[in-house]
């Protein structure tokens, strides 16, 4: 799935709070933009932003019966990457127990559950391409 998102407000700083300042101004938008896109999919978002002390979940949603857990990933198209590319093994790993957790905090039991993926990408014309990778990993051999 693709979508691709005119904001152009991202490449302006407006305080001299500098670069962290704009990396989270750029990392909010970004979950903003996929927290759009996945619920034009169809998907419910049911909680954004869960922190626990090893870790945060980005979003977590809903597909029907389906738990899923999304990590939104942001690059800047001219790093060459893909921003699917940074999520490697050990936060695939960190995830799985971060998802284990959020199950029994919510005393969820044994339901069905989803590994996504949200990779966005921003150009420096300052849109925004939002690609939804659906079960990007599973949790085979993570805990």
């Amino acid at each position: 799935m693709f979508q691709r998102l005119d904001i152009l407000a991202e490449r302006r700083v407006a305080h001299a709070g500098g670069m962290a300042d704009h990396r989270r101004s750029l990392g909010r938008r970004a979950e903003d933009a996929a927290a759009r896109f996945l619920e034009q999919a169809g998907l419910a978002i049911v909680e954004r932003n869960v922190r626990f002390p090893r870790g945060e979940l980005d979003l977590v949603c809903r597909d029907g019966s389906a738990w899923v857990f999304v990590e939104v990933k942001c690059r800047q198209a001219r790093w060459g990457d893909a921003p699917a590319a940074a999520v490697e093994w050990w936060k695939r790993r960190r995830l799985v127990r971060l998802a284990q957790h959020y199950l029994k905090w919510k005393r969820l039991g044994d339901v069905r559950c989803r590994f996504d993926v949200v990779a966005v990408s921003v150009g420096d014309d300052g849109t925004i391409d939002v690609r939804h990778l659906p079960a990007a990993f599973d949790a085979t051999g993570m805990v």
